[in-house]
């Protein structure tokens, strides 16, 4: 979606002769939509404790006091395409490289600083003097992190912001999972930022001034790499905190939604990494915003893909032209409406709008979760032999009575693969709907289905697993994915989750299990919103694995900074009787 732009550079050829900050700091003219925007790059602003950071700064070329739209990132700002279009659109457009990335000054720690940077940037574009006073923030992914950050800061200047796939809790979801170590993103992510950290600190050494007395000289150092260490020590921070501690409370928005005073646009997809996160954000600020203004200013967008990428084809489903969202264009209407006051019909529109898969059609909603929607236990239920999508698990409206339990067994040297979801962090990885019937013929897979459909069948809302199981192990991990499955066979999945049993009671204390005794357990597997079609099956698969979007449970008990590789095999039992009644639960819509 990057804009087509004409560029005609202010600096001339004699630019050469200039200083590198003189370069750094140059000007160009960008036409845009036929209007003539000015950009200056590089921008510093100066925060309260001495580190520079530098922004570009896209605006009109005209006279005058715009609001800002202001974005901070840490994925170097040169990658940014916003800017013109919305400068062209009477704004002042800002991007930010976020302490510590490439342009900007300082150390680089996820989350640790954008509270205070975010605040005093708020403050610093508002007194510009080319901005009218009025501040909104934008962005996706991280961006929605520095924006929610800096709300919990309340700057006087900020007007409303508007986050987009992203966690209201960087514990639960983002860093860990249901207890479980989110192993693709956190390593994934941490491995490609520590890139331009690494080439900070190599810049730093590889001057042509230094001379090495070294002999021979094939021995100079051509570039001083140096150890890992202090390339992302916070992925070793993440793992000495499995508990949710105050090391995370003190990084974490959940914690301080009460201290948001503006209204928020959020965005999510529900086949998004963040896909919790983006409803709770939206939640939370509803529930407990510090201003009214704040309460019932919240919006909600929730389309298909988010991380998993933008449509129409998302995984194996084409979800067709109408599924696809373009944000640059909401991102205006959103912003004409709350900064400039323009009466667009936002204001009359329904504050929630999701995109219904399956049906393939938008609806909108006073609210979430939706009023008429009513929670339906679909029980478990087989003769003990629910393995496999060959086996007899069934699922049914009908409570169990007296039925055998379900077996398996969970090796962690032979995980279970992720198959499509939300598998976000790496590049080899299937993001979105897939079928999973290769995972379905594993015998460490419980599969339990209903009877074929007779209507279609809606359901919106949150999803989850009750179950009653035991384990042979003091530790185990329980996972749990809910699939649509058509008449031919092919099994798309839909949301899944886990819980890591040492987590059942919550994430701030770990407790161990005693093997062989029986606890009820429930696995969030997040939202959707489908139409299983008339003909199809509602599936769920149950397991104790989902390699490598999450750590394998060595099922030994040891903490995962321990870095233990000793690990034990895992006998887990599925209980569905009338005393341990495991169940399927849904939000179906009349």
């Amino acid at each position: 979606m990057k804009p087509a732009s004409i560029y005609r550079l202010l600096v001339p050829l004699g630019a050469l002769l200039m200083s590198t900050t003189e370069i750094l700091q140059a000007k160009e003219i960008l036409l845009e939509q036929g209007r003539e925007i000015l950009v200056e790059r590089n921008v510093p602003m100066k925060t309260r404790d001495g580190v520079t950071l530098r922004a570009d700064v896209f605006r009109p070329n005209q006279d005058g006091k715009f609001p800002v739209i202001l974005e901070r990132l840490p994925y170097d700002k040169r990658i940014e395409t916003f800017g013109p279009r919305a400068a062209a659109n009477g704004y002042v457009f800002i991007v930010q490289d976020v302490r510590g990335r490439y342009a900007s000054e300082g150390e680089w720690y996820p989350l640790r600083h954008e509270r205070d940077d975010g605040y005093e940037t708020v403050e610093w574009a508002a007194t510009l003097p080319y901005a009218n006073g009025k501040v909104g923030l934008f962005g996706f992914s991280y961006s929605a992190a520095t924006q929610l950050a800096a709300a919990t800061a309340a700057p006087p200047h900020l007007a409303c912001i508007m986050p987009g796939v992203m966690a209201s809790n960087a514990h639960e979801q983002w860093v860990y999972v249901g207890g479980a170590f989110s192993q693709a993103l956190n390593q994934g992510w941490t491995s490609s930022l520590a890139i331009n950290t690494l080439e900070r600190r190599v810049g730093r050494s590889a001057q042509p001034s230094y001379w090495d007395m070294k002999q021979p000289l094939s021995s100079y150092p051509l570039l001083v790499l140096g150890t890992v260490a202090g390339l992302a020590d916070y992925y070793y921070d993440w793992l000495k905190h499995p508990d949710y501690d105050d090391y995370w409370k003190e990084l974490s928005f959940a914690e301080r939604f009460d201290k948001i005073t503006v209204p928020a646009l959020h965005f999510g997809g529900w086949y998004d990494y963040f896909q919790q996160g983006s409803i709770a954000c939206y939640l939370n600020i509803k529930q407990h915003g510090g201003s009214e203004a704040a309460r019932k200013g919240q919006r909600l967008v929730m389309m298909v893909g988010g991380h998993a990428g933008p449509g129409p084809k998302i995984g194996e489903v084409d979800f067709g032209a109408g599924s696809v969202v373009d944000l640059w264009k909401l991102a205006l209407r959103w912003y004409d409406y709350t900064l400039k006051g323009i009466d667009n019909g936002m204001a009359k529109e329904k504050p929630v709008r999701l995109f219904v898969m399956g049906s393939n059609q938008w609806r909108e909603a006073d609210d979430w979760p939706l009023a008429d929607a009513r929670t339906v236990r679909y029980y478990f239920h087989s003769g003990g032999k629910a393995n496999t999508a060959a086996g007899d698990g069934k699922l049914g409206i009908a409570a169990p009575e007296h039925e055998n339990a379900d077996r398996y067994t969970y090796d962690p040297t032979d995980p279970v693969p992720t198959v499509g979801g939300p598998a976000f962090g790496d590049a080899t990885l299937k993001q979105g709907p897939y079928n999973q019937a290769e995972v379905e013929k594993r015998a460490d897979v419980l599969v339990y289905s209903t009877e074929p459909l007779a209507r279609d069948t809606e359901i919106i809302g949150a999803v989850k697993l009750e179950l009653h199981a035991s384990s042979s192990v003091v530790d185990t991990d329980f996972t749990g994915k809910l699939v649509d499955v058509a008449p031919d066979g092919t099994a798309l999945n839909l949301t899944e989750g886990i819980l890591r049993a040492r987590y059942r009671s919550g994430r701030e204390k770990a407790e161990l299990l005693q093997p062989g005794e029986i606890y009820p357990l429930t696995v969030d597997l997040g939202s959707t919103a489908h139409v299983f079609k008339a003909g199809h099956c509602i599936r769920v698969e149950v397991s104790s694995s989902n390699f490598p979007r999450f750590d394998r449970n060595l099922n030994t008990g040891a903490d995962i900074a321990s870095r233990s590789t000793e690990s034990l095999k895992a006998d887990n039992v599925i209980y569905h009787d009338s005393e341990h009644p495991s169940a399927l639960v849904l939000q179906l819509l009349p």
